[in-house]
């Protein structure tokens, strides 16, 4: 069982060592050399990184990588594991290569915990924090492309959680499915939105509609999956957080920076 997971990043950054963990430069196209393996190379969209962010790293590893199991997580988001658990060492607590075997063996997705958002379903809370059209444009996408996913659309965008930051791991064949759907309703939706005129941070809707995409695609196939929790290697500033979100709901003000 050879698993690749990459995990995206775009700076000098402490890297895992466990093996089944490739460091991918995303965006690298045109940037300086960090000394990771670059998204750039091979068949590969790395040009489109400000509106894609880490799918471009997915869609390398989708069309370079031949590993029977593989997954994407971030330079500051990991699944969680049980190593090194209450030791106060975050970088112990990364999901170990034993452990992603010992639960692919019951079933071949990993997911990150839900989110769950409360007062909010996920279309709503997209709509105040970003823009509704992002989501409206991919639904026409969907009627015209695959109708049959529609259904599953609608139920997931009334939800008020969702899997989040485009983290999985698969099996090849289900990751050569989900690219396969995934990618080509992007390619449309880049036709439909102006997004070269948005600030820098609403431009990277592709990457931002494609986890919740990621469930669209999975209440519509009915695969199983596990949680497994997410662990921030960065301080997060949950105060801040809810704040932006409450002024985004109530006073209309998008948000404009990453938290």
């Amino acid at each position: 069982m050879k698993i690749t997971v990459i995990v995206a990043v775009h700076k000098k950054y402490w890297m895992p060592k466990e093996k089944c963990y490739l460091p991918l430069h995303v965006g690298r196209e045109g940037k300086a050399d960090i000394g990771f393996a670059g998204d750039n190379t091979g068949d590969n969209i790395s040009g489109k990184n400000p509106y894609y962010c880490e799918l471009t790293g997915l869609y390398w590893m989708w069309k370079n990588m031949d590993s029977d199991y593989m997954g994407l997580v971030h330079y500051r988001r990991y699944f969680a594991g049980k190593q090194g658990a209450g030791h106060g060492d975050k970088f112990n607590r990364i999901l170990t290569e034993k452990e992603i075997k010992s639960l692919l063996r019951k079933s071949d997705i990993i997911l990150p915990k839900k989110r769950r958002y409360y007062i909010e379903n996920l279309y709503s809370h997209y709509a105040h924090t970003h823009y509704a059209e992002h989501l409206d444009c991919t639904r026409e996408i969907l009627l015209e492309k695959c109708p049959e996913y529609i259904s599953a659309f609608d139920k997931v965008m009334k939800r008020t959680y969702g899997h989040m930051f485009n983290m999985f791991i698969m099996s090849r064949k289900k990751c050569d499915a989900y690219c396969s759907w995934l990618f080509p309703i992007l390619a449309d939706l880049e036709h439909r939105i102006d997004y070269k005129n948005y600030d820098p941070f609403q431009a990277r809707l592709f990457g931002r509609v494609s986890e919740l995409l990621l469930d669209v695609w999975i209440e519509k196939n009915g695969y199983s999956y596990q949680e497994v929790p997410v662990i921030s290697m960065e301080q997060v500033n949950w105060l801040h957080k809810g704040v932006s979100f409450l002024r985004a709901k109530f006073s209309g003000k998008k948000y404009d920076a990453s938290f």
